[in-house]
């Protein structure tokens, strides 16, 4: 099953969100429209920063897991190895 791990943030890269997800045209819509209350609507994380495919979802579930241990500059250097100038991927993925 095709399955993503994906980090958010909100306009100024302050504050990181990571998720996970089977549909990830989907779900970046629902984050980016406001559609399902919780932290990301609260804080406005919508700007998509990174995106990680896999097609087995116990290792989308572990990836997850363990990008959410890490701190924040920890997530920060992954998000600049595969997205240096920070750019909002979302129309890239849409």
């Amino acid at each position: 099953m095709d399955s993503y791990v994906y980090i958010l943030s909100n306009n100024k890269n302050e504050i990181l969100y990571v998720g996970m997800t089977s549909n990830i045209k989907r779900r970046l819509y629902e984050h980016r429209n406001h559609l399902v209350e919780g932290f990301t609507d609260k804080y406005n994380i919508t700007k998509v920063l990174y995106v990680e495919y896999s097609n087995n979802i116990i290792d989308t579930i572990t990836r997850e897991k363990q990008i959410k241990k890490w701190n924040k500059s920890k997530k920060l250097n992954l998000i600049k190895k595969y997205n240096p100038n920070f750019i909002d991927l979302y129309d890239d993925i849409m």
